[in-house]
This record gives C-alpha cells, structure tokens and sequence, in this order.
C-alpha cells in the first residue's frame, strides 16, 4: 500500500536550508550530484530540460526530484542565471567518510543575475554591474554599482526618478537591489521598464565595516546606497571581496547630456534593428586589443566628457599615436598578449583563480616592459611622461609565479602537478618517493612475470583495491600455489597482493595524497601573496586600458581619414566642413558617401531641415550628433575640419 512520505533527516535538512533561500534554486550536494526538491525539481527540470524524478516513488506524495552532475553544474547554474534567477550552492561542509550521521552542509554562495562571473570569452569587454537605489527623506535618490568581476564601485545622486531611470539605461546591468521603502516606490516601475530581476535587501551590515570603501564619500545617502548594496553582496557571496575598489562619486552633469531615447536613436552601443553592437558607433570605434580597454571605451562613449583640458589631454594622445606608425604597432603587439587583468585580480580575491590564470597574470605582467619601452621610443615626453612613470611590471610577481606554477597547469588546483620541482623540498621528497615507488613496481612487474614465467602478467590499480598483479586464467595453472595472496576474482583473471606489493602502495598513496595536499597549500599560500598586490594591479589595468582605447582612436581616426577638432568652451560656433557618418560610412564604404557640411553660431542656431521621405535628413542630424561625441570623448572626427564648442 502506497504510504504517505515522512521526511527523513536528509530532508529536514534541505526544507530548513531552503527555507532561508525561498527566492533561489538551492543546488544542494548529495554525493557527485547536485539535487533540487519539490517546486525547484518541477521548474528545473522544464527549464534545464532535464529529467524530472522522484523520491519514494511508492508514496502517496512522491516527492520531485531532478539533479545535475557536480562537474557540470556550472554550466546548468549560468543557463539559470541568464534567465534571471537566483541559484544558491549548498556544499557538504564535512567528509561523509568520516561523520557519523548527518553531513553538516552549508549555502556557500548564492549566483545572482548581478553577482555571475561569465568566464566565456565573448563577453569579456562588456561589464556585469550590480545597481542599487536608495530613496532618501527629501524625496531624492541615491544610485550606487558593483561590477564584482572588475571590483569598480560608483555612486552618484539624483533628484528625480527620470533622472534614476536615465541613469541606469547607460548601465549594463542584470540586477537592482532596493531596501524595502524605495521598493515600493519602483520596483513596479523598474520591472516594468527593464524586466530585470528587483532583490531587496533588509538586513544591512555595519557602515563601518565597509569604511574603507565609502568612509571618504562625502554625502551620507552616497553612503546609504553602497551599504544596501555591500549588504546584499556580503549576503550573497560569502567570500572576501577585498578587490573591491574604493567607491567613487560622480556627478552627471560632469558628462555630456543625453537622455535614453538619444543613446538609443543615436545608436551608440547597439543597432536598434538588431541590438547587437555591429551597426554601433561602439563598433565602429572598436579596435581595442585587451577585455578592459573594451569596457573602457564604452564607458567613454556613455559618458564623454565636458572638461575642456581632459579632453585635449586625450586628444594630444591620440594625435601622438597617428603620427607615430610604428610605436602604434609596437603597443598593438604588446597590448594583444595581455590578459584581462582587472578579473585576473577579482578572482584572486574570490579564490576561484588556478594555475592557467596566473599563468595569463605573468604573461601579462611580462608585457609591461615592451610597453614601456614602445612609449618612450616616442619623441613626446610631455604628452607620455605621466604614463610610462605609472607603468609597472612588478617584476617580484613575474618571478613568483616563474619559480612556482609549471608551465602547463591543470585547471583544477586540487589535481596536483600544480607546483614546479625545486620550489619546495617537502614536495620534492614526495614527488621522489612516487616516482620511485612507481619505479620499483615497473621492475616488480618485470620480475615477476621472469620468475614466473607468465608474459601477460601485469601489475595494474584501481581506486577502490589499489595495486594487484593480475594473471589471466589461462595462465593459473602456471602459478604456483601461495606464491601471492588472492585480492579478486574476476570472469577472466585473479588478481593477487604481495606484502611487499601491499608495502609499496601504502608508500605511494601516502605521498600522493601529501603530495595534492601541501600543493593546494602552497598554491592557496602563493594566491594570498599575490591578493597584497590588488591595488596596485588595478591600478596597472585602468592605466593599460585607458592607453588600448587611445590606441584604437588613433587607429580608427587613420584608417577611416578622421581630423583633430577644434574644441571651444568661448563661443557656441558650430562649424563642420565635408563630415561624415562614421557608422554609415564603414557600412557602405568612403566612396559612397556624399561629405556635407554644416555652420551654426548664436545668430543661427536652428536650422530647418526640409527634404523628401529617405533623403538623408535624419542621417544628417544624426552625424552632428555623433561628432560632438566623438570630439568629447577625445576622438578625431570623421570631417575634413571641425570646430566645436563644448
């Protein structure tokens, strides 16, 4: 008879857990599998297409069930997290080997839309920020970001939710996090205007616990918004977050103004045909060689600026770059073999780095010096010299990680053959007696098979007998009896131990197991020496990004025939002699398209635009628009001659 389904203390242990996470898959360990119970298992299962089960099938109330293999999880865990959900990882906190009932198990992390890491290579030069809004008593708003795989933290203020709303459309942003008063104010509006995930966030940690990131802030609701939002990350992550840089404040009226409809029909990061970035001016503009000079310049193209000598300071370096060819080239080559160092950093101080990635942070930091040496080779110390001071290579990590990490280095860092011989004697003797011992069994196997008289005898292991000599059962009969100690029997061969067979193995495993052991030690040891250079290698990527985005200006403002515009902050004269649209223009091909030009001054500073349907007219507009963007970001423009007024 069908019975009703008691919860067994496995069970109890998942609701109680669960509890806590009632907005999140719980992932929640059992052996190699991760399983979802219940609600989860039935909406799992139709989400990740995966086979729907159940526990005591019997039961009256059978319980749902489904389950992912723990070595792919993180696959199934980023196809639930693009859809906009939460996941929450629950591990087994003890070896079920050596605890007497039930295995104490933990969340460890919770993955959210804002908090993922994407490693795919595709996604690399685009941010993944973590937004929060906090509503203060005047009825104004405070609006604060984390991208935590860059650790960059800004805040800003606002008086209106036009302005919250205009803000957070420039962010490449997956989540919002709300205390629960601003929440009832937006969270309606916000789902309903970007269909993102709303968290909100109740219990808040100390302010001075994240004092070194907003203690210099100088507006308290700058400081109230980054605490909800540093709030939800300690919740969530459950991990150090020291890569986080200090918060920066930022006014937006320090940036030239556009509203969400502009950005868009201006198509500045994204076709409005397809919303993807090819048919962008982000496309257009794209010639950086590194993820951070990526995610850099299309900061500067949401946000170009309004400061007449940051721009001209820009703009002498550009004007450097085109007029020296072969020092481009020689940044290009150097650029191109770095990786991406700001996440490189990020991962050391969340502890998921491995040998491959500090391989990459090497590589990288080799490239420093051919950097440097390009720069200088470029007859303009005044416009360069602020840079190649701030250039370092940091040659302590480089030989760091030259002395310890082999030179190919599984990606698992509980594998072993992590570490370089000579880096440890400690290792070095286990190493010693594994390959010895393993030695000693390759002439085992050899004397035996003499002695005997059997070719086919073979020494083998497996995980679960250890060592054997196997002998086929065809060739028994030659075996003496005694001569070995019977281990297993299978259909076509036995399998035998020896003491001193038995002896050997205890050795080797022993140093196998010591030897994985002190390698994850010293490569956890190697990580935390490394995580005390975080500041400075953040500084090091901005300073690497900031030079591939002035690289790609001066490569795009070659190819494409771009001029160096006259910039003004004393009068409104518009002037642009033969400009172009820099998109249209790499669409169809210079030679088809018609250059036109345009003057505007403070007697005219309307112009009618008259003209059949398809005639260009939009076009037209548009291109003065883009101009003005290019000029302020720094770029030359795509004109015979410009001048601009700020």
């Amino acid at each position: 008879m069908p019975q009703k389904t008691k919860n067994t203390p496995m069970m109890e242990q998942y609701l109680s857990i669960k509890k806590q996470y009632p907005d999140a898959f719980l992932f929640y360990r059992l052996g190699d599998f991760y399983e979802l119970f219940h609600d989860d298992a039935m909406k799992a299962a139709k989400l990740l297409e995966i086979t729907l089960t159940s526990r005591n099938k019997n039961a009256d109330e059978p319980i749902p069930m489904c389950g992912v293999p723990y070595h792919a999880a993180a696959e199934y865990i980023r196809r639930l997290v693009e859809m906009g959900h939460k996941v929450a990882v629950c591990e087994q906190m003890e070896d079920a080997k050596l605890t007497k009932g039930m295995v104490r198990r933990e969340v460890v992390r919770v993955i959210t839309p804002g908090t993922f890491l994407n490693e795919n290579g595709s996604e690399n030069k685009a941010n993944n920020y973590l937004a929060s809004v906090f509503r203060n008593e005047a009825g104004g708003y405070a609006l604060g970001y984390v991208d935590i795989g860059t650790g960059e933290l800004k805040v800003t203020l606002l008086t209106n939710e036009d302005g919250v709303f205009n803000e957070l459309q420039t962010l490449p942003f997956k989540e919002i996090v709300l205390d629960a008063k601003t929440a009832e104010v937006l969270t309606e509006k916000l789902e309903k205007q970007f269909g993102i995930l709303v968290s909100i966030q109740e219990k808040l940690i100390p302010e001075t616990d994240v004092h070194d990131l907003v203690g210099e802030l100088p507006q308290q609701s700058e400081k109230d918004v980054l605490v909800l939002l540093l709030s939800y990350l300690s919740d969530t992550q459950k991990r150090s977050l020291s890569h986080l840089q200090k918060a920066v404040a930022y006014q937006t009226d320090a940036f030239l103004k556009m509203d969400t409809y502009a950005r868009r029909n201006l198509e500045l990061s994204a076709s409005i045909r397809t919303q993807q970035k090819k048919g962008s001016l982000l496309w257009t503009l794209d010639e950086t060689k590194t993820a951070m000079g990526g995610r850099m310049l299309k900061q500067w193209l949401e946000k170009p600026l309004i400061n007449l000598s940051d721009i001209l300071e820009r703009q002498r370096k550009v004007e450097s770059l085109v007029n020296h060819y072969f020092e481009r080239m020689d940044i290009n080559d150097a650029l191109t073999s770095v990786y991406d160092l700001e996440r490189l950093v990020a991962r050391v101080s969340l502890g998921n780095i491995n040998g491959r990635d500090l391989i990459q942070l090497k590589t990288s930091l080799q490239q420093i010096p051919g950097l440097v040496q390009a720069i200088a080779t470029i007859d303009e110390p005044d416009v360069w010299q602020d840079v190649i001071g701030k250039l370092e290579s940091y040659p302590e990590i480089i030989e760091l990680i030259e002395r310890a990490i082999t030179d190919n280095p599984p990606i698992q860092i509980t594998e072993g053959n992590i570490i370089r011989d000579g880096y440890h004697e400690q290792l070095d003797r286990y190493r010693d007696a594994m390959n010895n011992g393993k030695l000693w069994i390759a002439m085992l196997q050899k004397e035996e098979r003499e002695k005997t008289g059997i070719k086919t005898l073979k020494i083998g292991y497996n995980r679960i007998f250890g060592y054997y000599i196997e002998v086929t059962k065809a060739n028994l009969a030659a075996l003496p009896e005694g001569t070995y100690e019977r281990k297993q029997t299978l259909a076509n061969a036995e399998r035998f131990v020896t003491p001193a067979l038995k002896e050997k193995e205890t050795l080797i495993l022993e140093a196998e197991e010591k030897s994985v052991e002190l390698e994850h030690e010293l490569f956890v040891a190697l990580r935390e020496e490394i995580k005390g250079y975080s500041r400075q290698l953040q500084a090091l990527a901005k300073l690497v990004a900031e030079i591939d985005v002035l690289q790609s200006f001066a490569h795009v403002s070659e190819a494409y025939h771009f001029s160096k515009p006259e910039l003004s902050n004393s009068d409104r004269n518009l002037s642009i002699k033969e400009g172009r649209h820099p998109v249209v223009e790499r669409v169809i091909g210079k030679d088809k398209f018609v250059p036109n030009s345009i003057s505007m001054d403070e007697d005219n500073h309307i112009l009618l635009i008259t003209g059949p349907n398809m005639s260009g007219k939009s076009t037209y507009m548009r291109q003065v628009a883009l101009i003005v963007i290019l000029a302020q970001m720094g770029c030359f423009v795509p004109a015979e001659k410009a001048h601009l007024p700020i």
